[in-house]
């Protein structure tokens, strides 16, 4: 597995794993802090750490604890407009890029608020994942309306090629009957 890729989040510096440990974070319960242990615990269930394998020696990577600053959120949103630039994300409609981006940058306000204050932090998370869940109901509304469309579509070409079909044969009823009227008339 090749390293994970840039992110908006703020992480930690990747740590090797070594055979006894996961971890120096698997430790952190011993640690007298009582609220920072608990900080490190909501941060690493809402943002899990990255781990991946190099030269067969697994790495993993936890998210930042450092307490954010101003400054933090203005490099976090220059970094958030160079990365829509970047990767060449649409300013308007569904843009799969710009939706990606913007999720690692809300994650990264999330990570930021938690460490300020965990209660807001996981209220937050619940903001993203009733987002998340609203969007893949309206994807789904979307799709299903499309295909509605097409059928409603289908059945409509198919009304109208029979109409055609029923109006050239009255067409050709009623020529039908005007030659045998005029033949009437004329036998008169």
């Amino acid at each position: 597995m090749m390293p994970p890729v840039e992110s908006l989040v703020k992480y930690e510096e990747a740590e090797k794993v070594t055979g006894k440990t996961k971890s120096k974070k698997s430790n952190a319960a011993a640690d007298p802090k009582a609220k920072s242990v608990q900080t490190e615990d909501i941060l690493n269930a809402i943002l899990p750490p990255r781990e991946w394998t190099e030269g067969g020696e697994l790495w993993v990577q936890y998210v930042s604890t450092q307490m954010p600053t101003r400054s933090d959120a203005i490099r976090l949103a220059e970094r958030l407009d160079q990365r829509l630039k970047l990767r060449g994300a649409r300013e308007h409609g569904i843009c799969t890029i710009r939706e990606e981006i913007y999720a690692q940058c809300f994650d990264e306000l999330i990570r930021q608020v938690t460490i300020d204050c965990p209660e807001r932090g996981l209220l937050f998370l619940r903001l993203r994942d009733e987002a998340r869940m609203r969007i893949a109901a309206y994807q789904s509304l979307y799709e299903s309306s499309l295909a509605f469309a097409v059928r409603k579509a289908v059945t409509g070409e198919e009304q109208r090629n029979e109409l055609l079909h029923q109006t050239k044969n009255l067409t050709n009823e009623c020529e039908e009957l005007r030659h045998a009227l005029h033949d009437q008339t004329v036998r008169m």
